[in-house]
């Protein structure tokens, strides 16, 4: 394990003292029943989080992804309403996922506006825009088929796992092994070296929010299937937990350092433990809580680490200057 995986490693080490704990404390946490909703829950979280570690991979950040992923499921159901086979209003939600991460990319690439404050916007505007659009109301009388995508309970775990494994395994390749990859690492390293070894940051910078927004009208379609009906609030809460998950496993806020592995491990941590606050009769009132502490130690590493990092180098830099004198 090299320096540049030690967040890994301390994510993974705490996951695994959380769940020794959790074996001990509180059993029932690892009933087969209990342990196939937490993944049926996260595996749409993780999708999510895919894209968002493109994202602040380049240094940028999307706070709107919970209204987006409210906007998608909403798309999903009431496509399906309309008479339109369930996959192609899934494709559909997908598609409206994507436009809106393309209007984010292009007002944070193209017109300079800060992501945070695109995006901060963008997460107000679609939330009160679908709840003008619903009225509130729940979109229920779906059609027989869109539960379970046609499957049957059995079938649908299977397809989530499947689905989950693919995405990481091709995020993961092609950040490694492709050019756009390395593309991503080095528009959030450094922009202006960037454009001067031939990469365009700001189509970089674009294209990372439509994926983002493509993943997160997958994750709302993979995660409305599981349901009768489909709340027009749903999502609340999914940026913070998204954003955290991505930091905890090593991401830098400011972007060009980590990695796919780091995201998964953030996902799983984050995900266990609002049910662990459950089984140990702790409030749940605490998770919101818990996941603002982790952001904030998570960030505070980073740039204890960055600042190490600069010294480090300051001093090797002096050593090299004095020897050659």
């Amino acid at each position: 394990m090299t320096k540049d995986h030690r967040r890994e490693l301390a994510v993974a080490l705490t996951i695994l003292v959380l769940f020794a704990f959790l074996a001990v404390s509180a059993p029932g946490y690892f009933s087969n029943a209990n342990l196939i909703d937490l993944f049926l829950a996260n595996v749409p979280v993780l999708i999510v989080a895919l894209g968002m570690t493109l994202v602040i991979l380049t240094g940028q950040i999307d706070v709107s992804v919970g209204s987006m992923f409210a906007i998608a499921s909403v798309a999903a159901g009431s496509f399906a309403k309309l008479g339109m086979p369930v996959a192609a209003a899934g494709l559909a939600a997908c598609a409206v996922g994507a436009m809106v991460g393309a209007i984010n990319g292009a007002l944070v690439a193209y017109l300079r506006v800060p992501s945070i404050v695109v995006t901060l916007a963008a997460m107000l505007a679609l939330r009160d825009g679908l709840r003008w659009f619903t009225q509130g109301a729940w979109v229920d009388n779906l059609p027989p088929g869109f539960q379970w995508m046609g499957l049957s309970i059995s079938s649908y775990p299977v397809l989530m796992l499947v689905v989950a494994i693919f995405l990481i395994v091709v995020f993961a390749w092609v950040l490694r092994n492709v050019a756009a990859g390395r593309a991503v690492y080095a528009t959030g390293s450094n922009p202006e070296a960037a454009r001067l070894s031939g990469i365009h940051p700001a189509q970089v910078t674009f294209f990372v929010f439509v994926i983002l927004g493509l993943l997160t009208g997958i994750g709302a379609v993979l995660n409305s299937v599981r349901f009768n009906q489909i709340p027009s609030n749903t999502g609340l809460g999914l940026e913070m937990k998204v954003i955290a998950a991505v930091v905890i496993g090593g991401t830098a806020i400011n972007g060009g350092k980590g990695t796919i592995l780091g995201t998964v491990l953030g996902v799983i941590l984050m995900g266990a433990i609002g049910p662990a606050l459950t089984f140990l009769h702790v409030s749940p009132y605490w998770e919101k809580a818990i996941q603002g502490a982790i952001i904030l130690a998570a960030l505070a590493i980073d740039v204890a680490r960055a600042r190490w990092e600069k010294r480090r180098l300051e001093m090797d830099g002096g050593v090299l200057a004095t020897s050659r004198a």
